[in-house]
């Protein structure tokens, strides 16, 4: 075989960067037949780790390390004996280079044979196409570890996993098979999901499957049931997770078996209910107690002090010549004292003008009280006639703005309070506001808060909602809403104002 000379390669091979060769991304390496290097592009150059002025005129062998240049060296001689064009090493056989600075990677490596024209030098070269294949064995580990992580985060996870091609199972975590109560995988894996989701979960789940799959994205938790293997019925919560790359057909469920959470919540729920309707016969109960103390000390304890004044009066002119006016006089003293008493506790325990004159004779009646026992404003402003509510409704709200006005006396601060009860569309506002340091964020949560606990507890029974918060412009604000049963008069219906 005769060596070309340097120029003659050049001649061949030495075209402008912009030529094909110059700017391919693969690395391409042209030898003779005596196997030296008469090109390499750049991108061989940089796979190598040297320059072409270190390369050219040098053998291929010292891109191959010693322990396979013989190999390399038969290989080329049985490709250039074989007639072929074209032959492909690594695809089938590993193909190992090396770099000018030791380092080894695995490569693949295709040979085309090229005839030069007689004009330019009899000869035969043979030009090599070559592709790293370390960085792609990188990412293909890579790739594996995080299958073996992915795999890994599923198969511990607590909630149960399943992977769906289109409607069937293809893969399930341990605690889908737990869930399930299936004795292996393959029980499981080939089963079409929906013979896994009790009936009336199926069209829902079919429909938003074919949403998730449609949008790509992570649908809100489904509230279903499923089936297990052995017939028992469970309440679950799904989370449809479409993954990337799978032509829309394969889907990620994650299920969460929330029986015993939605049987303890029902349970807690019931529990509520009851100990609420407990609380509002309790508060039924002191109530009809409260009216029936206030009506005995008010019509028998009070007629019959009533009737003892009487008596202490005819005695007072009979007594006079004996000096015992003044004893009588102070015994009539006390007897007032004593009758203003049973009348104040009487009220406290039942107004009785909420029987006898209405809710708004009552509710002003109690704003002009509690502005001489506090020493602050009250201003009240009510409806002209009183709201359409039952007597339980009546009592309710009343006692709802005497433990407000007790909780401005207590904590506010203030020298200002307002009431307001009026009507909005088919409901009853009632409003205590007052211009005091306002309510904390706690104040519902605060130990031992068990007025507010009341007013919130009332509000409930009677359908409606409390709440609590600070205006922009100062003070506290406590509303309540309760819904009414009929209509009042219309919005436009007068109002009066009382200020003490």
């Amino acid at each position: 075989m005769n060596e070309p000379a340097l120029p003659l390669s050049a001649s061949l091979f030495d075209e402008p960067p912009s030529s094909l060769v110059h700017a391919a991304r693969e690395a391409v390496v042209t030898i003779d037949e005596s196997q030296r290097i008469v090109m390499l592009n750049p991108a061989a150059q940089r796979m190598f780790g040297c320059t072409a002025a270190e390369a050219l005129g040098s053998e291929l062998t010292r891109f191959i390390p010693v322990r396979h240049r013989a190999a390399h060296v038969e290989h080329v001689r049985r490709f250039d004996a074989s007639g072929l064009s074209e032959w492909s090493m690594g695809e089938r056989l590993p193909v190992t280079g090396l770099r000018a600075n030791g380092e080894e990677f695995a490569a693949a490596i295709t040979i085309t044979r090229v005839d030069a024209a007689p004009q330019l030098g009899a000869g035969r070269f043979f030009t090599a196409l070559l592709s790293d294949l370390s960085k792609e064995d990188d990412l293909r580990l890579e790739l594996a570890r995080l299958r073996q992580r992915f795999r890994a985060i599923v198969e511990l996870s607590p909630n149960a996993v399943w992977i769906a091609e289109r409607d069937h199972i293809v893969f399930v975590n341990r605690a889908c098979m737990a869930l399930f109560g299936a004795p292996s995988r393959e029980s499981l894996v080939g089963r079409s999901m929906y013979s896994l989701l009790h009936a009336e979960s199926h069209a829902v789940v079919r429909q938003e499957v074919g949403r998730a799959l449609e949008s790509g994205v992570t649908l809100p938790l489904l509230h279903e049931r499923i089936e297990r293997l052995d017939g028992k019925v469970r309440d679950v919560e799904i989370v449809l997770a479409p993954l990337p790359d799978h032509g829309q057909t394969t889907l990620q469920m994650v299920i969460s078996d929330i029986t015993q959470r939605k049987h303890e919540t029902l349970e807690l729920a019931r529990s509520r209910h009851a100990l609420r309707g407990l609380s509002g016969r309790l508060v039924e109960a002191r109530e009809d107690e409260r009216r029936r103390i206030a009506r005995e000390l008010h019509d028998d304890l009070g007629q019959r002090l009533t009737a003892l004044k009487m008596e202490l009066s005819s005695l007072q002119t009979g007594l006079a010549a004996h000096g015992e006016q003044g004893r009588i006089g102070a015994m009539l003293e006390l007897l007032d004292e004593t009758v203003a008493s049973v009348r104040r506790i009487a009220a406290d325990l039942r107004p009785l003008m909420l029987d006898d004159l209405g809710l708004n004779a009552a509710i002003e009646w109690l704003a002009r009280d509690a502005s001489r026992h506090m020493g602050i404003e009250v201003t009240v402003r009510l409806g002209e006639g009183d709201p359409p509510l039952d007597e339980r409704a009546s009592i309710a709200l009343y006692r709802m703005v005497q433990e407000a006005l007790t909780n401005v006396a207590r904590h506010a601060h203030a020298t200002e309070a307002h009431i307001e009860i009026r009507q909005v569309a088919e409901s009853l506002l009632l409003s205590v506001r007052d211009n005091g340091v306002g309510f904390s964020e706690r104040a519902m949560q605060k130990e031992g808060s068990f007025g507010l606990m009341g007013i919130r507890e009332r509000a409930f029974m009677l359908g409606g909602q409390m709440e609590v918060d600070n205006p922009p412009d100062g003070g506290g604000r406590l509303t309540v809403r309760l819904p009414l049963a009929h209509a009042s008069g219309g919005s436009g219906t007068p109002e009066r104002q009382a200020v003490s």
